[in-house]
């Protein structure tokens, strides 16, 4: 009998790339290090907001894709709304949102970094709003 009597999950590599999104660890390191680069980009510190913006959001969808059970994000009520609503299409207009927010920042447009907020709330919000999917 095994030490631990886990069940082998049998996820996809593409629903745990899904999945790790909505894990509690990703959206916290996702948003701090995007606000923190936020003040890199506002006082012109390229390398380094891009280095805080890119590094350790890499690093914890790596390790979180590699080694975390994420059957209980697919469970989840948040889990089946972005397997239905979370496209490529509403991911890279996050990242796009974010870029906005970055040109905001760096240009001291408070009112940019406003709208790059709403492009990413929009893309996250998308089937709440449209109420169909994305895909």
């Amino acid at each position: 009998m095994p030490l631990h009597s886990q069940p082998v999950s049998t996820m996809t590599s593409q629903e745990k790339y899904l999945y790790h999104q909505i894990h509690p660890l990703k959206l916290l390191t996702d948003w701090s290090t995007g606000i923190i680069s936020l003040y890199f980009f506002w006082h012109h510190h390229f390398f380094a907001a891009v280095a805080i913006a890119l590094i350790p959001p890499i690093v914890a969808s790596s390790l979180l894709i590699k080694f975390a059970n994420l059957e209980g994000q697919r469970a989840s009520r948040f889990g089946h709304y972005v397997q239905r609503y979370m496209s490529r299409a509403m991911e890279t207009l996050r990242l796009l949102g974010f870029v906005v927010m970055a040109a905001g920042a760096w240009s001291h447009a408070p009112w940019i970094i406003g709208v790059g907020l709403c492009i990413i709330l929009f893309a996250w919000l998308n089937g709440i709003l449209l109420g169909h999917p994305a895909k």
